[in-house]
């Protein structure tokens, strides 16, 4: 298909009489990638979850292929499941931790892609060596694995059932710089391999800038700037952008600066 994968417009959710997500709208092209960036409480998360049909909209659609996400029964979750997977923060609780890891992977493609054991046993293995794991992670459970291995592997079951749509919500935000690196790379390379669509929900910028190629920034659950990457980080127009970019640490950091910033913006 020519038009967008994931179509987004006039999203809104409150609870009670907060409003988490405010008239939120964007498109994500086939094999393209979206960030969503902002601090915590922006409603980025909120956003994802929408997107994932684990929160019903307050109003707004979300089109799925063209499709219209439902959120009305199990049967339309599952079905839109087989188009658009979510990875957490902490993939640790997204496993049962009765199952091993072959298990756990291949549990979506019995949902989704019902065959003979011998053949989702030859897809798991399959999917570990494309994330990078060896043969003997298939038989141990989320316990006996790091931190990154928990992300790899929830990575292969997510494309396992190869979705249109990958949500990464802070996927890299709990690991070390290296192993954030090490997802990173192999998340570039599988996108360019598979052609799969990418949103990238993150506070952290530098993340952002290596992993997509156009962004939104969120703040009090609503859009204040959009456009290609590099150019918001580049020349943000926001105060709020320019305030997460001066708030990275770097050489001749002014602190009080960036506090005095952040009351002035907080008072506009």
């Amino acid at each position: 298909m020519s038009g967008p994968v994931l179509s987004v417009s006039s999203l809104t959710k409150t609870f009670g009489n907060v409003t988490a997500v405010d008239d939120v709208g964007f498109e994500l092209m086939p094999g393209g990638a979206l960030g969503i960036v902002g601090e915590s409480g922006s409603g980025k998360t909120t956003t994802a979850r929408i997107l994932a049909g684990l929160e019903r909209p307050t109003s707004g659609a979300v089109l799925l292929d063209g499709r219209p996400v439902e959120w009305s029964s199990r049967r339309a979750r599952r079905r839109q499941a087989g188009r658009l997977q979510l990875i957490f923060q902490d993939p640790y609780g997204s496993f049962d931790p009765r199952q091993t890891i072959a298990q756990s992977i291949a549990e979506p493609l019995r949902l989704h892609a019902p065959g003979p054991a011998k053949q989702h046993r030859a897809r798991v293995e399959e999917l570990l060596d494309q994330v990078g794991l060896s043969s003997r992670v298939a038989g141990a459970l989320p316990r006996d694995l790091s931190g990154g291995q928990r992300q790899r592997a929830a990575i292969a079951r997510a494309l396992g059932i190869a979705p249109r749509v990958l949500v990464l919500d802070e996927a890299v935000a709990a690991l070390d710089v290296s192993i954030q690196a090490q997802i990173l790379t192999l998340l570039d390379r599988l996108r360019r391999e598979s052609g799969i669509s990418y949103v990238f929900v993150s506070h952290d910028l530098a993340v952002v800038r290596y992993v997509t190629e156009t962004a939104i920034v969120m703040r009090h659950g609503r859009i204040v700037e959009r456009g290609e990457t590099e150019q918001i980080l580049r020349s943000p127009q926001h105060p709020y952008t320019r305030l997460l970019l001066d708030s990275i640490p770097s050489p001749g950091w002014d602190l009080d600066r960036v506090a005095q910033d952040r009351r002035a913006l907080d008072l506009s």
